[in-house]
């Protein structure tokens, strides 16, 4: 009797998590979603960096909001639907302050390999003056 439970428990597992697996994803280029500036110099640098992205899913992907902390501005349109397989990015401007740059940009979407869709984008650097 056991010999015909298990695979039927077994093919179960499978076409659920196969299942699960339907949605929008977003995949980050940049290595734990993080923009390393460097240090650099404060008249040299546009502070302008670009999070490129992928949705690797199978369905388009949302992105709703695009939220950050003081001394940075999204450049790109909050709103954005990128289809499967299409890749885009989200342009964000440091305002160049003196000293060190951490800050965490928060993306809402529908992505379906985060935690509510939610993405914390970080950036790090230094600003010096020369």
């Amino acid at each position: 009797e056991m010999k015909k439970i298990i695979p039927l428990v077994a093919g179960f597992l499978i076409s659920s998590i196969a299942f699960a697996q339907n949605g929008a994803k977003i995949d980050f280029k940049d290595q734990n979603n993080t923009i390393d500036y460097g240090t650099i110099i404060k008249d040299k640098d546009n502070g302008i960096r670009s999070f490129v992205f992928t949705n690797t899913g199978n369905a388009p992907l949302i992105i709703t909001s695009i939220q950050t902390t003081s001394n940075c501005t999204i450049l790109s349109k909050q709103n954005d639907t990128i289809l499967p397989g299409k890749s885009s990015k989200i342009e964000v401007k440091y305002n160049m302050a003196a000293g060190p740059i951490r800050k965490t940009i928060t993306v809402e979407s529908n992505a379906i390999n985060y935690d509510e869709g939610r993405i914390a984008l970080k950036i790090k650097g230094e600003v010096v003056i020369k």
